[in-house]
């Protein structure tokens, strides 16, 4: 350091830079200590969405709900609106008819709106992000309210069942043919309406999507997944079988009302029509049970997927492949892949879960990749797990 003369008497400190010696005559460049630098600190890196990294293949899911469930939504609140409208209406025809089996469809009615509140809560549930506990997110709260769907109607069906079982064994009851005659009618055309507004139909601009379809995939790869409309199957499953009853109530009361003396008729039809309406839950309760077993995708097979890993270049054997759901559209996928030591483990893992996600639509890939060794074709824990 060397001091400069300065006006007033004052004196500034200035450093002499080695590297700044330079030019004829040995002149120095002298750069102050206060001076601002000529280049900004460096900021902190802000957290961007790349287009595609490493195993994610989907980009960040928006907060709220899809289209697809968007569209559920307002399928589910419509649906409500409609069967709450003819419940209190199928209540008063029935006391006014003294009809059990009118009672019967508004029970199931009401046993829909029940089931119907429930999946709309589930839905709402559903968009909650994923956290340390919940690590998959929410998604599987549809599959419970599907459940808890079923559960409903089959609880208040054989309370049904069982009245109707006590009049057939006394006959001590009478039926208003007229009022059970009009308040069935209103039924059926009550029926048809909430099954239209739940069915399954796509959105109309949906980019690729299948729509709000309830079927897993079997059309073929490359597809994105929508997520989930369990709950409005199940709905709509259940508005069918109540369908179905409100059609054998509107023929017993056709008959009732032209032969009153064929009052059994009432009963019968309860009793039938309740039978149909649990069996038309079948289907929707083996899929709940099978995604709450861990069990593999209905529409992706074992070998399928094990073939396709070991056709990757380098793979030389697989372990640990598990295949399950979270819901009926949300399959998910992890394996061990034993490769040469020759292979790119990036390469491999990238081709590995491109080869998943396009052809069987996993939403979920957790692929680890080791070095094969040959005692792996010996050890009991890689052997695959044998059939069902």
């Amino acid at each position: 350091m060397e001091p400069s003369p300065a006006t007033g008497g004052s004196e500034t400190t200035r450093l002499v830079s080695p590297r700044d010696r330079g030019g004829a005559g040995g002149g120095l460049r002298l750069k102050s200590l206060f001076t601002e630098p000529s280049e900004p600190l460096p900021e902190d890196p802000k957290p961007v969405e790349m287009p595609f990294h490493h195993c994610h293949r989907d980009p960040l899911p928006q907060p709220g709900l899809t289209p697809e469930r968007l569209q559920a939504q307002r399928q589910l609140c419509a649906a409500c609106a409609v069967c709450c409208v003819f419940m209190a209406g199928e209540v008063v025809g029935g006391y006014l008819a003294h009809s059990l089996a009118i009672m019967t469809d508004a029970a199931h009615l009401l046993a829909d709106v029940g089931s119907m509140i429930g999946s709309l809560f589930s839905l709402w549930l559903s968009t909650r992000p994923a956290t340390r506990t919940m690590t998959f997110g929410w998604h599987r709260s549809e599959t419970l309210g599907a459940l808890a769907s079923v559960v409903s109607l089959w609880m208040v069906t054989g309370i049904l069942l069982y009245l109707a079982f006590i009049r057939l064994l006394h006959s001590d009851y009478h039926i208003e043919g007229g009022a059970m005659l009009l308040t069935a009618s209103i039924a059926v055309c009550a029926n048809l309406l909430m099954a239209f507004v739940l069915h399954q139909a796509g959105p109309p601009h949906s980019h690729g999507s299948r729509g709000a379809e309830y079927a897993p995939l079997e059309e073929g790869p490359g597809e994105p997944l929508p997520l989930g409309n369990t709950s409005v199957r199940a709905a709509f499953v259940h508005v069918l079988g109540d369908l179905l009853q409100s059609l054998g109530v509107l023929a017993a009361s056709v008959l009732i009302y032209f032969k009153p003396q064929y009052k059994a008729a009432d009963p019968i039809s309860t009793f039938l029509f309740s039978i149909c309406a649990l069996g038309s839950t079948a289907p929707t309760l083996r899929d709940v049970l099978r995604v709450l077993m861990e069990g593999s995708p209905r529409s992706v097979g074992f070998e399928p997927v094990r073939d396709t890993l070991l056709s990757v270049p380098g793979v030389r054997a697989t372990h640990e492949l598990h295949l399950w759901s979270l819901t009926l559209t949300y399959h998910v996928a992890s394996a061990h892949l034993a490769i040469d030591s020759t292979a790119d483990p990036e390469a491999v893992l990238a081709e590995a879960t491109s080869q998943l996600h396009s052809r069987f639509g996993f939403s979920s890939c957790t692929l680890q990749v080791e070095q094969y060794q040959p005692e792996m074709a010996q050890c009991l824990r890689c052997r695959e797990p044998p059939q069902a």
